[in-house]
């Protein structure tokens, strides 16, 4: 039963495993951050080029 005890405390092969979950998590965390910071800005662009092209004439130059 000793040895069983010292086997299991030394053994770490599923470390590994929730090291590579946490860091996907941070991944996973950082691309949707980065998503709704892109959408927020393409939002207010697109918005701004719709009234700025709303307030042009054609044919004036």
């Amino acid at each position: 039963m000793i040895n069983f005890i010292k086997n299991f405390r030394n053994d770490e092969s599923g470390a590994v495993t929730v090291d590579w979950v946490v860091l996907t998590a941070a991944v996973v965390g950082l691309a949707v951050a980065a998503y709704s910071s892109i959408k927020t800005g393409a939002t207010n662009m697109t918005a701004a080029t719709n009234t700025y092209m709303g307030s042009q004439t054609p044919g004036s130059f």
